[in-house]
């Protein structure tokens, strides 16, 4: 990529070999863009098209010598029709309040945050939680960034970290009540930013890395018509 200072290249740094947080190997390496580059909205959705995501402020993607298991993914949102099941879980979680809010910290969403990490993840990446890596995880200054957020009556149950893209969303990520799981949260908040989607007229949402054999990643690829990255390339899948 050509750089925001002329032509001088941007610049990527690999990191060394590290347990992966997906498969049980060892071996993966994670590309990230130099964080000492301004980033732009530009930028930020030209890296988002092939394949970056956002943690923080920085920009990475998987980048491993061995192992191409993490593809990213994007729903394709002007095409995609609400199925059965997606109608089950609107109709179940009617009674909710979808409110968008600015990305911030406070008390009411951290108290989520943490525990959702603490019941949900105790074996990952965000274990244990603390207020500073809510912020270093989550926030961004420089990306366009809001919260997806579900009430039942005045008590907040799920927020959906969202990032906003001249032609896309982006999922960054969801925490909800863990009391609150037959509401099937998850995939109501990717209803929820397909319908934001449509209301600001964008082409895609993208739900970052897809695993085959990762059970946890399974659910992404449900919402189709679907576009995988694979060789460098979006390649369509539109039946199971």
């Amino acid at each position: 990529m050509e750089s925001s200072k002329g032509n001088q290249e941007e610049q990527f740094f690999l990191t060394p070999r590290h347990l992966c947080s997906y498969l049980n190997r060892a071996d993966a390496q994670t590309l990230f863009y130099d964080p000492r580059e301004i980033i732009t909205k530009s930028t930020y959705e030209k890296l988002t098209q092939i394949g970056f995501r956002r943690s923080g402020s920085h920009l990475y993607s998987p980048h491993c010598s061995d192992c191409n298991a993490c593809i990213p993914t994007r729903i394709c949102v002007k095409e995609y029709q609400y199925t059965k099941s997606n109608k089950r879980i609107m109709k179940r979680n009617k009674d909710l309040r979808v409110v968008v809010e600015e990305a911030a910290f406070n008390s009411r969403f951290y108290d989520l945050y943490q525990r959702y990490i603490n019941q949900k993840h105790p074996d990952g990446d965000m274990f244990p939680p603390s207020s500073d890596q809510y912020k270093t995880f989550l926030l961004s200054p420089w990306a366009e960034s809001f919260f997806i957020s579900s009430y039942l009556g005045k008590k907040l149950i799920s927020v959906a970290v969202t990032d906003k893209q001249r032609q896309s969303l982006s999922a960054i990520y969801t925490f909800y009540d863990p009391l609150e799981a037959k509401r099937s949260l998850g995939t109501m908040n990717i209803l929820s930013q397909i319908d934001l989607c449509a209301q600001f007229d964008l082409d895609y949402l993208y739900l970052g890395y897809w695993i085959k054999t990762n059970p946890k990643m399974n659910y992404k690829i449900n919402f189709k018509p679907i576009e995988l990255r694979i060789d460098s390339q979006w390649v369509k899948v539109e039946k199971a």
